[in-house]
């Protein structure tokens, strides 16, 4: 009996243990419940169904027939389709590199302590936050070849004239600086967090050590916001691969497709020739092709910690 009466209390401190845990996840259901039936509906399911049209010839107005895996073999020779595979890996190549050196080095800078930080800091967020569609508007009316702002103050200066968003050689490069200057806002808030993480105890070791600033920048400032590097260039590598406004609100793809990436390829296809199920095929290859470059990002990062321990 004194054996029963002893596990008495311990039984319901169980019993009140497993009302508490089953109490915190009614609870945190009840908050988390509706963004996952959101995700699930916005999200998952469209995907699922995206999925299942690659493989038709559907319209979007009909069902369409099941052609198997005849829509992504026809990638295989579709010309415009490898020319937005090489504009996109174009924005990829310059942007990535473009947008770590300048937003670090735009980071360095604003960390200092002089007047109107606050107002310099605000200048370089202020094209992160502003409307795609405005910045496409303003920056078509700038670099326009044959009514832009630009081309005006060259030909006022005696300068050459250039073709700019009309030059098929020059459109896509046009476009990437336009993007640079509309996306590396965020690397630099990014990098300028973290290099305010660095201890000042170490940076005043350094200086006391005779460290001049390119030391310092080289040897403490790189190696501390390296993680921050690596999120910031698998993020870029998403941005840029999904490059889509400036290229609707400026050239539509032109001059001949020198500026079609592979998301507004798909907008095309889908909305514009209404290969719905082709346009699907088109994006669940980049969507394989992004996934296949996080999972090496992964890699790189589990084995560089697996080195450092």
């Amino acid at each position: 009996m004194s054996g029963i009466a002893a596990g008495a209390p311990a039984a319901r401190h169980a019993l009140g243990w497993n009302r508490r845990k089953l109490g915190d996840h009614v609870a945190g259901w009840s908050f988390a419940g509706p963004a996952t039936l959101i995700l699930l509906g916005f999200s998952l399911i469209p995907m699922a169904w995206a999925l299942a049209l690659s493989f038709t010839d559907s319209d979007l107005m009909r069902d369409g027939n099941n052609v198997g895996a005849a829509n992504y073999q026809a990638l295989l020779q579709d010309p415009v389709f490898f020319q937005a595979l090489r504009n996109t890996g174009l924005i990829v190549v310059l942007y990535i590199p473009a947008s770590l050196v300048i937003g670090l080095a735009v980071a360095v800078l604003l960390n200092r302590k002089v007047r109107g930080i606050g107002f310099y800091r605000t200048c370089f967020l202020v094209p992160y936050v502003v409307s795609a569609t405005s910045v496409g508007l303003l920056m078509g009316y700038i670099f326009d070849r044959d009514f832009g702002l630009l081309n005006g103050v060259l030909a006022t200066l005696g300068l050459p004239v250039q073709g700019l968003l009309g030059s098929p050689s020059q459109a896509m490069l046009v476009l990437t600086a336009v993007f640079l200057w509309t996306r590396f806002g965020f690397t630099v808030v990014i990098y300028l967090a973290a290099i305010q993480e660095i201890s000042k105890e170490v940076l005043d070791a350094a200086a006391m050590d005779g460290a001049g600033r390119w030391t310092t920048f080289r040897h403490i400032i790189v190696p501390s916001v390296r993680p921050m590097t690596i999120f910031l260039a698998v993020w870029g590598v998403i941005d840029a691969l999904q490059f889509f406004d400036l290229v609707m609100t400026t050239t539509q793809g032109g001059p001949a497709n020198s500026t079609v990436t592979i998301v507004y390829y798909v907008w095309q296809l889908v909305f514009k020739f209404s290969a719905a199920g082709y346009g699907a095929a088109v994006a669940y290859t980049l969507f394989a092709g992004m996934l296949l470059l996080m999972l090496l990002a992964g890699l790189v990062v589990l084995l560089r910690r697996r080195a450092k321990a």
